[in-house]
């Protein structure tokens, strides 16, 4: 892309080839607005963020210290104000992306109200708070920009070139805000074709990387919830292919999928796999079903059988008409899902789990890699675990297996405040501190989120707020815990006026109308007290 001067010298010779009629545009004005404008398109965004992806996921092969992570974000000012905060920490946005959950669209962002993370939710929404995201990181953009906009003209003002030339430098090397979304597409919310027409939807509107699981669309569960039911694998891969078609015909040819498995926990299928040859895909599929030997003399009305080498077997079939697996299959049907979903055109996996237990993980990824060297995790650390409890009986568990003596410890009771200064205590916390890391090096993780933090946080600061807001604190409350920290940790929002917008209309006003323009940032602006 070109930079800030490039820009400059252009509309400056665009605006001279017109003879005058061009004279009161302005080429820095124009070259200004370029920059605060660098993405034009959704597909612009999309094939940015897959190079993006597609690089970290190369580093990430040649060393697992180099993971990546993200927040699922609700919201396009949450994931606004991530990404600067990031910025104003770590002086880089690299490695790190936001997630776009399908629980929080189904929670937050429904028409109907909140619901439950069981696809019901409009599918439009999720295409929808892709747009809303970029949008809001788009103007995080614009509004440093012209930050520096204003740096540069003082700077000019003050005659001091020095400085002038170190804020060009920084508009020119200006790292965008914009960084890549890992979005849920659920289960497609239908077939193939719904599938591959939401995904265009979403790419459209700037995703480079779309997740899908295996799960049956019309009976999607939420992935730490009971009673999951997945389809067979050439039902899943179709879907694979349709989002891939999605990319493909959009112009973003190295797009990225993520192949969901929640085969650990789903002990049910709504159909029997097509089979022809045995040891074909569907009769692998078949061959972890629940299933009893009978005899033609036994079958009753209606039975399902199943012809396995000459032998007649009947799958255990529910009320619900749903088949049932072997209970002790999970990990084998994951196994097999995550090969077959790389082997038919996925980039990565997502296995979901029911406890943050790296060995767990890592035991699962060893299998797949015997058969794909190269394959790489993304990873839910959910807030559906209890990861201090989980945590603490893994340090119990394992000093119990090498003797150490536990006897001043309740397993069952560990998440009691009791144990919070002790060296048990002390210990799992320091292996949930070190947690992705560990996971990343030893269980193929390249992809560290968080699905819903952003609901608990905005949960617990509302909390926070009101109790002190309207109890005896009043007023006191906000200033204390709300406005003071803001001003003293740098938060860029205090200036909400200009987080909105204004600076930036502003600018605008004086481009078009120059000394004519009513601008709101003057002397009188309350906003100057927070300068």
């Amino acid at each position: 892309m070109s930079n800030y001067t490039d820009d400059l010298n252009h509309a400056a010779h665009l605006i001279g080839n017109h003879g005058g009629a061009w004279d009161s545009i302005s080429p820095e004005s124009v070259a200004r607005m370029k920059a605060q404008n660098r993405f034009t398109t959704g597909l612009d965004i999309a094939k940015y963020t897959a190079r993006i992806m597609r690089d970290d996921m190369a580093r990430y092969d040649a060393d697992p210290s180099r993971y990546t992570q993200s927040l699922g974000c609700w919201h396009g000012f949450i994931g606004q104000q991530k990404m600067i905060s990031i910025k104003k920490h770590f002086n880089s946005t690299e490695g790190r992306y936001l997630y776009l959950s399908g629980w929080m669209v189904a929670a937050l962002r429904s028409e109907f109200g909140p619901l439950p993370d069981q696809s019901m939710h409009e599918k439009t929404s999720v295409a929808a708070l892709i747009e809303e995201l970029y949008t809001f990181l788009r103007q995080a953009d614009a509004r440093e920009l012209g930050v520096l906009f204003r740096n540069l003209d003082a700077a000019r003002d003050a005659g001091d070139a020095v400085r002038e030339q170190a804020i060009k430098k920084s508009i020119d090397n200006f790292q965008t805000h914009v960084v890549p979304i890992i979005a849920d597409i659920d289960a497609g919310f239908g077939n193939a074709e719904a599938t591959y027409l939401l995904a265009k939807k979403m790419i459209e509107a700037g995703a480079c990387c779309i997740q899908i699981e295996n799960q049956v669309s019309d009976e999607k569960q939420c992935g730490h919830q009971d009673g999951k039911v997945t389809v067979p694998h050439d039902d899943f891969l179709a879907k694979i292919r349709a989002v891939r078609y999605a990319f493909l015909e959009l112009g973003v040819d190295d797009g990225v999928i993520v192949a969901r498995t929640d085969s650990l926990g789903a002990g049910l299928t709504k159909q029997i796999a097509v089979t022809e040859v045995p040891g074909d895909l569907g009769d692998q599929y078949n061959s972890f079903l629940d299933v009893e030997e009978v005899a033609t003399d036994e079958l009753n009305n209606g039975d399902v059988v199943i012809n396995r080498a000459g032998t007649l077997v009947r799958p255990k079939r529910l009320a619900s008409n749903l088949f049932q697996f072997r209970p002790g299959t999970g990990e084998d049907r994951v196994v097999l899902d995550c090969i077959t979903s790389l082997q038919h055109g996925a980039d990565l996996l997502w296995i979901e789990t029911e406890k943050p237990h790296i060995g767990q993980i890592g035991g699962m990824v060893s299998r797949i890699r015997k058969v794909i060297p190269n394959a790489k995790l993304v990873y839910n650390n959910s807030p559906s675990f209890n990861w201090t409890l989980n945590f603490r009986q893994q340090v119990f568990d394992a000093w119990s297996a090498e003797g150490k003596d536990v006897s001043a410890y309740s397993r069952d009771h560990l998440m009691s405040a009791e144990y919070d200064d002790t060296e048990l205590s002390e210990t799992a916390d320091e292996r949930i501190r070190t947690f992705q890391a560990d996971a990343a090096r030893e269980a193929g993780i390249f992809h560290h989120l968080i699905t819903l933090p952003t609901y608990h946080t905005a949960a617990l600061s509302t909390d926070e707020l009101a109790r002190e807001y309207f109890g005896d604190s009043g007023m006191l409350g906000y200033v204390r815990g709300v406005q003071r920290k803001e001003i003293r940790q740098g938060i860029a929002c205090v200036k909400h006026q200009n987080m909105s917008g204004s600076d930036i209309g502003d600018d605008h006003k004086g481009y078009f109308s120059g000394d004519a323009a009513l601008k709101a940032s003057g002397e009188g602006n309350t906003m100057n007290q927070f300068s």
